[in-house]
């Protein structure tokens, strides 16, 4: 791959940046289309959290599948599978008739979309063989998802106040089926060297994980805390987990090869992403809430509120890029850490919602912050593995993304739920029971600092290095 023209790189680039856009466009495109839905639909908090979570829990459960399967049967073909099913997804979606069937056709897209972002990123690994060219392809990656945060919530307010919430699902078609063609023309199909065998114990003990956990904390606020439901939930949590731990290590190819945690940046790499995207994905969830419910503002005009965040997002995340290039990832991690912690506390220690000089403040430290993460987490997710385990490598970075995602949706729209308690959305109310939200993106923000600045060092690079090794000479089976 590394010995084609610039030119053809780079249209392999734009089509993988195609998927990604999608694929992220969508999420920030429903957030602003919630409250339509929920009027539309009659559904609950905890209904919202569902259109939100059956997307991303089923696209972190598969991402790993869908990398080592793309690696072992061809990079090409299952990404153009995954292009076919999240468009096709897409349209479904916007046919739904009801909560329920639009939550089923969440999950098809899902479906496809885990086979489009640790794909994607695995060939750009392979096009990009030079260390600095891949830092600027990845920033040039990152850049999209802040694109996506700029464009969402005005192309879905314009969409939900002009045309209605399911035409948000329509912007998928055309961007969909150009990534089609052009992948089919011009990407080569491409395979790891020694692919892995699959893992099916592992991947449904990885989905019993997510699942438990996920609907366990989603459905806690109505079942109570102590109910048989919640209490089964963490105890299928809790299993799932010691199978995992028990299991992986001793398969010959495991699904999560544990090797790859004695990297101490690969290990940092997956708590920031969890970290960072859970706060994220609550942020996005309590501030559109927040526009169009306390505040009354009509989709567009929530969009154009967040517009600060969304912007910053679009114009950290090439910077960033090269940052990592040329500098290595301590730097863009620290800002982010302390960007997204200060954010989070001027809205929980100081009330920023209800000023919109602070709200706005907020906003613009949480899109510096949150544009600077991106790079940095793939960055160093696959750099120090083998190029032959990119597509496994890549998949645990963007598992770790939507399981961030995932967790931030349902602890965030939970403790929400438990505070409002059936109350309806008054300034004061919302404000109250949405404080200790706050206070846990705060703790996100927090945790993307402190592990940035244990997991970027000499000591740290030094365990990257070994791992490496360790992969390349003793291979996994």
């Amino acid at each position: 791959m590394h010995d084609m023209s610039p030119g053809r790189r780079f249209l392999i680039l734009a089509i993988c940046c195609m998927s990604l856009l999608i694929v992220s466009l969508d999420s920030t495109v429903l957030n602003v289309a919630l409250p339509a839905m929920r009027r539309e639909l009659d559904a609950s908090v905890s209904g919202m959290q569902w259109t939100i979570d059956a997307y991303t829990l089923v696209l972190a459960s598969l991402l790993m599948l869908a990398g080592s399967t793309g690696d072992r049967i061809g990079r090409r073909k299952v990404f153009t599978a995954g292009l076919v099913l999240f468009t096709a997804g897409s349209l479904l979606c916007s046919l739904a008739p009801s909560l329920e069937w639009l939550i089923v056709f969440r999950m098809i897209q899902a479906v496809g979309g885990s086979m489009l972002n640790p794909v994607a990123m695995s060939i750009i690994t392979n096009t990009f063989t030079d260390p600095k060219e891949r830092a600027r392809a990845i920033g040039v990656w990152g850049g999209v998802v802040g694109i996506s945060m700029a464009a969402g919530p005005l192309i879905g307010g314009l969409l939900v106040d002009s045309v209605g919430w399911r035409s948000i699902f329509w912007i998928n078609l055309p961007v969909g089926l150009l990534a089609l063609l052009l992948t089919l023309r011009y990407v080569p199909e491409s395979r790891a060297e020694r692919p892995r065998r699959p893992d099916p114990v592992g991947q449904l003990l990885v989905m019993a994980l997510l699942g438990s956990m996920t609907y366990g904390i989603i459905e806690a606020p109505a079942a109570g805390w102590t109910s048989p439901l919640t209490l089964g939930c963490a105890a299928l949590a809790v299993a799932s987990l010691v199978g995992l731990l028990v299991y992986e290590p001793r398969r010959a190819e495991p699904l999560i090869d544990p090797r790859f945690f004695r990297s101490a940046p690969f290990s940092g790499a997956t708590v920031i992403a969890v970290s960072a995207f859970a706060a994220l994905s609550g942020f996005l969830f309590l501030n559109t809430l927040y526009l169009q419910e306390v505040r009354g503002l009509s989709a567009l005009h929530a969009g154009l509120y967040m517009l600060p965040m969304a912007t910053l997002t679009f114009l950290m995340a090439p910077l960033s890029g090269r940052l990592v290039g040329s500098r290595g990832p301590r730097l863009p991690l620290l800002v982010a850490g302390v960007s997204m912690g200060a954010s989070g506390l001027l809205f929980a220690a100081f009330d920023a919602a209800s000023s919109t000089p602070l709200l706005f403040t907020g906003y613009v430290l949480f899109g510096l912050g949150f544009g600077m993460v991106n790079a940095p987490i793939t960055n160093t997710a696959v750099s120090g593995m083998p190029r032959a385990q990119a597509g496994v490598a890549a998949a645990v970075a963007s598992t770790s993304r939507q399981t961030g995602g995932t967790l931030g949706v349902a602890v965030i729209g939970a403790v929400l739920a438990a505070g409002l308690g059936g109350h309806a959305y008054t300034a004061t109310a919302f404000g109250d029971a949405a404080r200790p939200a706050w206070w846990i993106i705060t703790a996100c923000g927090l945790a993307v600092l402190v592990v940035g600045l244990l997991t970027s060092g000499s000591w740290a690079r030094s365990t990257a290095v070994r791992t490496s090794r360790t992969l390349e000479k003793v291979p996994a089976a």
